[in-house]
């Protein structure tokens, strides 16, 4: 079991909620069982990645063991959670939370479908239709912002179909924008919430990077940006409302750092599959490759930090998707869309499996612990 939900190999850096300490505890796993590396200096995820040398620090810190893995994993799930028991935390805490939208053909396609629909679900499939063949290239060999994809661009505004979401599709700017708040995002076994007016919305499984304040990437873990398919649909200036959301910025199970065998070119290749199981025996099965994104980690990084935008505390960045989830749930061309108590699984060997129970964010808990809550009790244990 804990072979697929975490790797077997590789430097992992996470959190814990521990009995007996009021402030989350910094973690991480050997040979199966966790230990708690909290230190003065190195009291959070965001001191550890800003480390030059957070890898090697990782992997040979002393630590305490709190508990064997598997134990661990079993009492992060909401529904069965002991609080006198460690429990996973999301693996992030003082960090931004980013995510870069519309960078693979298929959800930039599905983004335009949503714009068309006016948030309308009933008039997805044939919409679908219509814009593919309105499109009349394939979208996936455009490089962002190159003279072929301006061409297509005024090809698409003569007639009659160009997007906000083509803007940033193939346009020369990547979409940006903030998820959530730092210490807002939920991990493994978490609930993830939907806003109550919803009644089209997805999971979108991504890869998301940590980022440093020097713009470096340091590391990866999984990501659910839980989406509301109608709510940006009726406009995009709406996506705040669609994006961020008590319990909507989902992340874990760990961060695996990069060393000699985890790279970015890792990432780049990874595969990621998605699963969603429903109580009403519903299942949907998804498949993303991370080698068909249209622009790159690096260069989706370089769009939000730099000269132009500073994070001192760095940031993590969910990358985007290309999984838009389509199957039919309810009838025929009715497409998808989450009920209550559905549970997400997302996984890449390389980074294990995220999985998730879909509430409401209203019933959800509530986010009631934020940094500065963390420092008063990182300050109050002489850890600062």
């Amino acid at each position: 079991m804990t072979e697929a939900i975490v790797p077997s190999s590789g430097v992992l850096l996470g959190r814990a909620r521990v009995p007996g300490f009021d402030h989350p505890r910094v973690i991480t796993v050997r040979d199966g069982i966790v230990l708690d590396i909290t230190a003065k200096g190195a009291a959070t995820s965001r001191d550890i990645c800003e480390r030059a040398d957070a890898a090697a620090y990782v992997k040979a810190v002393k630590g305490n063991a709190i508990g064997s893995l598997a134990d661990i994993l079993a009492n992060s799930e909401a529904a069965k959670s002991d609080a006198s028991r460690p429990s996973l935390l999301s693996p992030i805490d003082l960090q931004a939370i980013k995510a870069s939208g519309v960078t693979f053909v298929v959800s930039l396609l599905e983004r335009v479908i949503e714009e068309q629909a006016r948030g309308d679900k009933s008039r997805a499939d044939a919409l679908r239709q219509d814009i593919l063949t309105l499109v009349g290239t394939n979208l996936s060999d455009l490089v962002p912002g190159s003279p072929a994809a301006m061409k297509v661009k005024e090809s698409l505004i003569a007639r009659g179909v160009w997007s906000q979401y083509l803007e940033v599709g193939i346009g020369p700017d990547a979409e940006i924008f903030t998820k959530s708040q730092p210490m807002s995002s939920v991990g493994w076994g978490a609930d993830v919430g939907l806003h109550p007016v919803s009644s089209w919305n997805n999971p979108e499984p991504e890869v998301a990077v940590v980022v440093t304040s020097a713009g470096q990437i340091v590391g990866a873990t999984l990501g659910n940006d839980v989406n509301l398919r109608d709510v940006e649909g009726r406009s995009a200036l709406l996506l705040g409302k669609a994006k961020d959301n008590n319990a909507s910025a989902s992340l874990g199970p760990f961060i695996r750092l990069f060393d000699g065998d985890f790279t970015i070119e890792t990432i780049k290749n990874a595969e990621l599959a998605l699963r969603v199981e429903g109580e009403d025996g519903f299942v949907l099965d998804g498949h993303s490759n991370m080698s068909q994104i249209s622009r790159t980690p690096e260069s989706l990084v370089a769009a939000t930090i730099g000269r132009h935008h500073q994070y001192p505390d760095g940031l993590v960045l969910y990358l985007g998707t290309m999984f838009a989830p389509v199957k039919d749930r309810d009838g025929v061309g009715k497409g998808f869309t989450h009920k209550i108590d559905d549970v997400v699984s997302i996984s890449t060997p390389s980074l294990g499996t995220l999985r998730n129970r879909v509430r409401l964010s209203t019933e959800c808990p509530p986010w009631t612990y934020g940094a500065s809550h963390l420092l008063r009790d990182l300050a109050k244990a002489d850890l600062l």
